[in-house]
């Protein structure tokens, strides 16, 4: 078994998933979490590419937010489409990379992937609250390459 599929139980999947229906009740924003054992490339390259690859940035309002992990790199990205980085700061992941930072350096990865997925759900809230008509546009499972 590779370090991905290790990485996460079934049950800790199912909860990460769980976090992902309840954060975006609130807003229109479309999270997705995508596993890697490693990445030849940068880290911020291929996450770019991972979230191509999900058809992440066909969404609507240009509104999704893919959270990578390549697992044996120890090593994570935040990254938002056009729509969200056309209208927040440089800053705009900082709270929510540092709610997973300090969860992952105790190696309690599910809890951190859970509450960086419920702080992004708040950021974007802000920006991309949820309205009338809104239609979960991307699947919520875990994608791993």
């Amino acid at each position: 078994m590779s370090k991905v599929e290790d990485f996460l139980s079934k049950e800790d999947e199912q909860e990460i998933v769980e976090a992902i229906r309840i954060a975006e009740k609130n807003t229109s924003g479309e999270i997705r979490v995508h596993l890697e054992k490693t990445t030849s490339l940068d880290a911020y390259d291929r996450a770019m590419e991972v979230f191509h690859e999900l058809k992440m940035d066909e969404t609507e309002l240009q509104n999704g937010v893919l959270i990578y992990l390549a697992v044996e790199d120890k090593t994570f990205v935040i990254c938002g489409d056009k729509g969200i980085n056309d209208i927040v700061t440089n800053t705009f992941w900082d709270s929510t990379r540092d709610v997973m930072i300090t969860h992952f350096k105790q190696g309690n990865f599910k809890q951190g992937l859970i509450d960086g997925i419920l702080k992004a759900g708040e950021e974007l809230k802000k920006h991309f609250p949820w309205q009338e008509g809104d239609t979960n546009e991307l699947s919520n499972e875990i994608s791993k390459g």
